[in-house]
Parts: C-alpha cells; structure tokens; sequence
C-alpha cells in the first residue's frame, strides 16, 4: 500500500457505542480511496483500502447482509 495514513481523518462509525465493541473507522485517503481500521487497534492493526468502486461494492454487501 502506497498511502500515507498519518494525516488521514479518521471517522469513527455513528453504529459504535460507548463499550467498544465491533467499531470501525474509516478515512477519505487524498488518493480518493478509503481506509478501513478496527478501532481496537488503536491505529496499530490492518489497514484495509478500497477504491471507489470497490467500497460501493463492499457497502451493498454489507446493507444486503451478505457477510452475515
């Protein structure tokens, strides 16, 4: 991965609650791609990236229950 994540700004999902658990971020990389973090990790874990095409494809996948 060519990114620089150190400036991202990262959003923490509005689906997390308050005893973190199953919480994501995600950051709008200058490249236009996005970045997916577990918050657990504290910035420490894996680091998924996605362009654009591929991120509409994941969010359908979610919303359809696909990986449940």
């Amino acid at each position: 991965m060519d990114e620089d994540l150190t400036r991202a700004n990262w959003r923490k999902s509005t689906y997390s609650n308050g005893s973190g658990g199953d919480c994501i971020e995600c950051a709008e990389l200058s490249s236009g791609r996005i970045a997916v973090r577990d918050t657990k990790d504290c910035g420490r874990g894996p680091v998924l990236v996605f362009d654009q095409n591929e991120w509409i494809a994941f969010v359908q996948d979610i919303r359809a229950s696909n990986f449940d």
